[in-house]
């Protein structure tokens, strides 16, 4: 089993670390196709990639902010990323034919 997180955020890797979050691998960009049942995905996928991982037997953790409008797109530390209430959320995404 192999954890993933999926950012490309110093920040967020400095929160999760804070948190005691164990991650195997931090990816900017995850290819799908490598992710193997059993597997976690720790990030803020796009909705038909959280599916892929889903669909693939594996868990999907989102990582879950509420970001004011001004702080969006901003390079967020590991303090402010807290203060926004930075959590990890389970979800398990299908697409539904």
């Amino acid at each position: 089993m192999t954890t993933y997180f999926v950012t490309r955020h110093a920040g967020a890797v400095e929160w999760a670390a804070r948190q005691g979050v164990a991650i195997d691998r931090t990816v900017e960009h995850l290819d799908p196709a490598g992710v193997r049942p059993g597997d976690v995905v720790l990030g803020t996928l796009p909705v038909h990639l959280a599916a892929e991982v889903c669909g693939r037997g594996a868990r999907y953790l989102h990582l879950v902010l509420e970001l004011p409008p001004e702080s969006r797109g901003l390079e967020l530390t590991a303090e402010e990323m807290a203060r926004c209430g930075a959590r990890l959320v389970e979800y398990q995404v299908e697409r539904i034919p």
